[in-house]
């Protein structure tokens, strides 16, 4: 399962990014180090408020918020452990539940997918 601590390491690892918690809680954002711009944000949020019913341990669960093709994102959204982006744009981006419902491959797909962009925009040389 991947949980909020891999997504850190995952993201250290391959981009050098240590979260960033403007708001002094629990939620982290990933950034861009050159640019600053946003390609995740985990954070807990209530299980109603993605219409789920209360679960057994806790009504508070960890997501992950990445930007994605719009194409992609409501196929996503189809799928168990995907809903329309909380607190987000929710053509351009899609939460994940944390809690073992996506494969571990499928978010780090999703993670790479949102570093891309969300990334700088390369101006050719002419």
């Amino acid at each position: 399962m991947m949980d909020r601590q891999k997504i850190f390491t995952y993201v250290k690892q391959k981009y050098g990014t240590d979260p960033d918690y403007p708001w002094f809680d629990t939620s982290a954002v990933l950034r861009h180090k050159d640019t600053r711009k946003w390609y995740g944000l985990v954070m807990e949020v209530q299980r109603e408020k993605l219409k789920l019913p209360e679960g057994s341990m806790t009504d508070v669960i960890d997501v992950l918020n990445v930007k994605c093709d719009p194409m992609l994102v409501n196929s996503l959204r189809m799928q168990d452990g995907f809903h329309p982006a909380y607190h987000m744009n929710k053509e351009r981006w899609i939460t994940i539940r944390l809690d073992g419902s996506v494969p571990e491959a499928t978010i780090r797909n999703l993670i790479d997918l949102s570093y891309e962009l969300t990334a700088a925009k390369k101006v050719p040389i002419k």
